[in-house]
């Protein structure tokens, strides 16, 4: 038996390390660099909470809500972005990190606060590094502050990762790599269908049972 001990082990440790400790949403922080598009860098929420609910794979991003020459010269209106598919692909996953129920939370506040329509996009003041960096200090991570890098999406992102190393999970892929990496996330619960309850019964004349109809109603 003792020679089957070590495979079986190692079996379990294997199907341990392959599966999911628990349900929660993960937060990953990507950027984008120069391409069709500016610079940029944004956030994704998936998994599932722990308090249950349905799966939650959404990402948001903090820019105008028209790339003009008038960012470059004061407050303009601002607008949170969500990324499609093919924006994540050509981007780059930095970081990610577990978040508790009441961290997925605040950064769904975070969201809602920046998509106020009384909070504008400053160029260099409040663009899409700023609001990563706003996620990262509520997140309680360190190393956040480098003035010299706010206009600088990817070089910022990386920096917060290397200050928290062994805080967050570095990943540094290509966001198609990565993206193609991940593990499927729970279909949402179905609803059971309503059951379907059956018309009363009524006794006939004759003492057996019958399903009452309009026309059986109607006779005297």
């Amino acid at each position: 038996m003792r020679f089957l001990l070590k495979p079986l082990a190692a079996l379990l440790f294997w199907l341990g390390s392959a599966l999911p400790a628990h349900a929660a949403v993960t937060i990953i922080f990507w950027s984008h660099e120069f391409g069709n598009d500016f610079p940029h860098a944004f956030i994704q929420l998936r998994g599932v909470p722990d308090a249950g609910g349905p799966p939650v794979d959404i990402n948001y991003g903090y820019t105008a809500k028209t790339i003009t020459p008038a960012i470059l010269f004061g407050a303009v209106p601002a607008r949170i972005d969500i990324a499609k598919p093919g924006y994540l692909r050509g981007s780059d996953a930095q970081f990610s990190m577990v978040l508790t129920d009441a961290q997925y939370r605040e950064m769904l506040s975070l969201v809602a606060e920046w998509a106020h329509p009384d909070v504008d996009y400053k160029l260099n003041s409040r663009n899409c590094v700023h609001f990563v960096k706003e996620a990262a200090r509520r997140l309680g991570l360190t190393g956040i502050d480098h003035p010299e890098l706010m206009k600088k999406p990817r070089s910022y992102v990386k920096a917060v990762a290397d200050a928290n190393r062994g805080r967050v999970t570095v990943i540094g892929m290509d966001g198609e790599d990565y993206l193609v990496s991940l593990p499927p996330l729970p279909a949402p619960a179905v609803a059971p269908a309503p059951a379907v309850v059956p018309p009363p019964v009524v006794p006939t004349l004759t003492g057996t049972s019958s399903i009452t109809s309009s026309s059986d109603s109607n006779r005297g």
